[in-house]
């Protein structure tokens, strides 16, 4: 069972690092990874433009049982929003910047070994 667990984390960390560097491709500049407290946990933190960055990470080596991002369920996102609130509220000289919450889903094409990125700003709303 550990064995599955630490397999499992370090499939989740190669995603975040595979999404860290298609945002940063795209121009947003990294703040901290891996924010966490009790209320959650933010995978990437990020500046694009004026706004602070909030993605989540999701990454599936399969799509029969469902697209990653649906596993962002409400429960999640409530997490999410809340994680974010703490996170504001600890950094204060990050509240003059406009927020968004977006998400990355990460897919495996099994043919190619290729990864498939979707990027989804403004995918949760607080």
């Amino acid at each position: 069972m550990l064995h599955l667990l630490k397999d499992h984390n370090k499939k989740g960390q190669q995603a975040e690092k595979i999404a860290l560097k298609f945002l940063q491709t795209q121009g947003l500049i990294k703040i901290q990874s891996n924010f966490s407290c009790k209320r959650g946990e933010i995978d990437l933190i990020m500046i694009d433009n004026e706004y602070l960055v909030f993605v989540e990470v999701r990454y599936r080596k399969k799509t029969q049982y469902g697209h990653p991002l649906e596993t962002i369920n409400y429960a999640k996102q409530k997490k999410i929003i809340n994680t974010v609130q703490y996170f504001l509220m600890k950094h204060p000289k990050y509240n003059q910047f406009p927020c968004r919450i977006d998400a990355i889903a990460i897919n495996s094409h099994i043919q190619t070994g290729q990864e498939q990125i979707e990027w989804i700003k403004n995918a949760i709303q607080a």
